[in-house]
């Protein structure tokens, strides 16, 4: 062996570590056969087609209809704000009261002011 080695081994930290490995032997030798089981199978699942192509599938169906329900908001969002910046109409304060009727609006402002006082709670809870 080499001094520097025989200098290391008879360092008290390295000693004590050393102890504590061999202790421990039979678990890491138990955790080193479990990532081998569980490195087996991961190589094996991703070489079998059908399964590979079951789990994409299966991803497709789940973010299909969130993908679908994104383009809807965004179509939306854009043909709004096309028709609001193409329109002249001014809003006097009987109309505004009178939009405030609409259940649309209401609940654009019931969300309005929960999402500031939710927002407004976490605000000061960080400060804390």
């Amino acid at each position: 062996m080499s001094d520097y080695l025989l200098e290391k081994l008879k360092d008290p930290e390295i000693q004590q570590s050393l102890d504590t490995i061999l202790d421990n032997l039979p678990k890491l030798a138990e955790m080193t056969e479990m990532l081998t089981q569980t490195y087996d199978l991961c190589q094996n699942l991703t070489k079998d087609r059908v399964f590979v192509e079951d789990t994409i599938g299966g991803m497709k169906e789940f973010i299909q209809p969130l993908h679908q329900k994104a383009k809807e908001v965004a179509s939306t969002v854009i043909e709004a704000n096309d028709h609001a910046k193409s329109s002249t109409k001014t809003y006097g304060l009987l109309a505004v009261i009178k939009l405030l009727n609409d259940p649309q609006i209401q609940n654009i402002l019931r969300f309005s002011e929960a999402y500031l006082k939710i927002a407004e709670e976490k605000k000061q809870h960080s400060h804390q």
